[in-house]
């Protein structure tokens, strides 16, 4: 495996080349398309500090992947616990999301990396919190009920989208949207005040996406109460 960096000054294109097979699921499910190289992914910025970013991305790229295939286990918990003392102190709007807020109740899942949902603000923040680590630059998004994405690599994958639209929550609320941003709860974990979506949205939530398994455990935790 190999990795290409190709800007025309205002598109960048982090390429991976030579990949094994074995691993195609993996890049493409991180939004990466295929080229003739290889797979490609496009973002509409360029300059000095996009290519500070592919270093860090060719850099953990072998890593990024192999956990994405699963042939590696995700350190989410290093990577959370990275992620909080990076932001200590800093004045940024976010909460956690998808399976990583239902590991810090407690519950039995493996997440697979870190989301985090943030106001348009904070995704320009964390951008500048996390420049160090950032995989992939914070850019626009087009089409899509975030109008932020930011990924960078703390150990394992940490991505936020920022700016949630309305639309997030039709034709039924989501966890993500502004109904899970206007209930969030608190837990604790390791020390920390981590706010969340409430449980019973990532209840509904997984039986629309016909995830059983996980859904049987969050109903569970909710009968515990």
């Amino acid at each position: 495996m190999r990795t290409l960096y190709r800007s025309d000054g205002i598109h960048t294109d982090f390429v991976v080349a030579d990949l094994d097979p074995r691993f195609h699921d993996a890049i493409r499910g991180l939004g990466f398309t295929t080229e003739d190289e290889g797979f490609g992914r496009r973002f509409p910025v360029a300059g000095t500090g996009v290519e500070q970013i592919y270093r860090n991305f060719a850099h953990y790229a072998e890593e990024l992947i192999l956990q994405k295939a699963g042939e590696r286990a995700v350190p989410w918990e290093q990577s959370l616990q990275t992620f909080l003392a990076s932001v200590a102190g800093a004045s940024v709007n976010w909460y956690l999301a998808g399976s990583a807020a239902l590991a810090v109740r407690g519950l039995h899942v493996i997440p697979g990396d870190i989301d985090l949902v943030v106001d348009d603000a904070g995704a320009h923040s964390l951008g500048e919190l996390l420049r160090n680590d950032m995989i992939e630059p914070v850019v626009p998004m087009e089409g899509w009920v975030f109008r932020w994405f930011g990924r960078s690599f703390l150990h394992a994958c940490l991505e936020w989208a920022g700016g949630v639209e309305s639309r997030a929550d039709m034709p039924e609320p989501s966890d993500f949207g502004p109904v899970a941003a206007g209930r969030l709860e608190t837990v604790e974990w390791r020390g920390y005040a981590l706010r969340v979506p409430p449980l019973e949205l990532q209840l509904a939530v997984n039986l629309r996406r016909g995830r059983m398994e996980r859904a049987d455990l969050i109903r569970r935790a909710l009968n515990r109460g």
